[in-house]
Parts: C-alpha cells; sequence; structure tokens
C-alpha cells in the first residue's frame, strides 16, 4: 500500500509538473505574439496574443501550486529547524517531530475541509472566468486532493510506514 501511495504522490507531482510545462508554453507563445504584433505593427499586420490566457494561466497556477507539497513532504524537503533541537535527546527529537507532522497532517485536512467548501460555493454561484466562461469549481478539485495527499504523508510519516529513505524512485 505505501508504494502504491508514494507512485501516486510521484505522478501527481508529475502532473503538477506537466501543467506548469503548460503555462510556461502558453506563456513563451502569448509574449511572442505581442514582440510580434510589435514588430509587425508599422507594416500593417497585427497578431493577437492567446485569447483567454490570463484565465488559463490563473486557473493552472491555482492547480500546479499544491500538486508538489505531497511529494516535497514524502521526501522531508520541507524547512527544519536544528538549531536547538539537535540538542535534545533522539527520542524528543522524534517525538517533537510527529507532534509537528500529526499538526501538519491536521491543517492539510483542515484546509481541504473549507477548500471543499469554497468549491461547492463556487459551483453554487456558477463562478465563471471573465474570459473563457470556464466554471472555476473544477479547479478547486486538485488542491483538495493534494491537501489529502499531504495529510496521508504525514501519517504515514507518523506511523512509520513512510521514511524518507524507503521512498520508491523510478
Amino acid at each position: 500500500m505505501n508504494a502504491l501511495v508514494q507512485r501516486i504522490i510521484a505522478g501527481w507531482a508529475l502532473l503538477g509538473g506537466a501543467l506548469i510545462l503548460a503555462i510556461v508554453l502558453v506563456t513563451v507563445i502569448n509574449v511572442g505574439a505581442f514582440l510580434l504584433a510589435r514588430l509587425l505593427a508599422p507594416l500593417g499586420i497585427q497578431i493577437a496574443g492567446i485569447y483567454g490566457y490570463e484565465d488559463f494561466v490563473r486557473l493552472a497556477v491555482s492547480a500546479a501550486a499544491l500538486t508538489f507539497f505531497p511529494y516535497c513532504q514524502q521526501q522531508r524537503g520541507h524547512v527544519t529547524v536544528l538549531l536547538f533541537v539537535k540538542h535534545f535527546p533522539p527520542w524528543f527529537q522524534q517525538g517533537l517531530d510527529k507532534a509537528w507532522l500529526g499538526l501538519m497532517a491536521a491543517i492539510a485536512l483542515f484546509l481541504s475541509y473549507w477548500m471543499w467548501f469554497g468549491m461547492l460555493e463556487a459551483q453554487g454561484d456558477n463562478a465563471t472566468t471573465p474570459i473563457l466562461g470556464w466554471s472555476e469549481w473544477p479547479w478547486y478539485l486538485p488542491g483538495i486532493l493534494s491537501l489529502i495527499l499531504w495529510s496521508i504523508v504525514c501519517i504515514l510519516q507518523i506511523s512509520g510506514r513512510c521514511a524518507q529513505e524507503d521512498v520508491v524512485h523510478g
């Protein structure tokens, strides 16, 4: 089960990376169109940027941003301050680590809970993007799933089933 969760989390981060690449690609094309428009304007040639660029980028960034949190947690890639803690006995360090992991899992679940209600509100309000008219509520789902995966990693790390050394690569 743990290897499956690790693979799901790695795939989820790759999906976030693909969204970031799509954002970069769309941005490069859009900036290129604006540059061409300025260069060709004296010749009377008009080139427009990508229609709905802002809508796509805003929604894609909001979806991609949280996809990396579970993987970062799995890798223990978050910032830790060991300046004072390293002088305490190992049992205290482990207890403190588990307490912080528990707090992090609780916070991630708390945020996913409220994000769920935000999604339901956006759906109920029929919130759409201003240019493309896309519904906004489906773009909440990646964030909610990311927060749930993040809390699962924390819980697995508390139970000792997801040590950083055990992470499956490949």
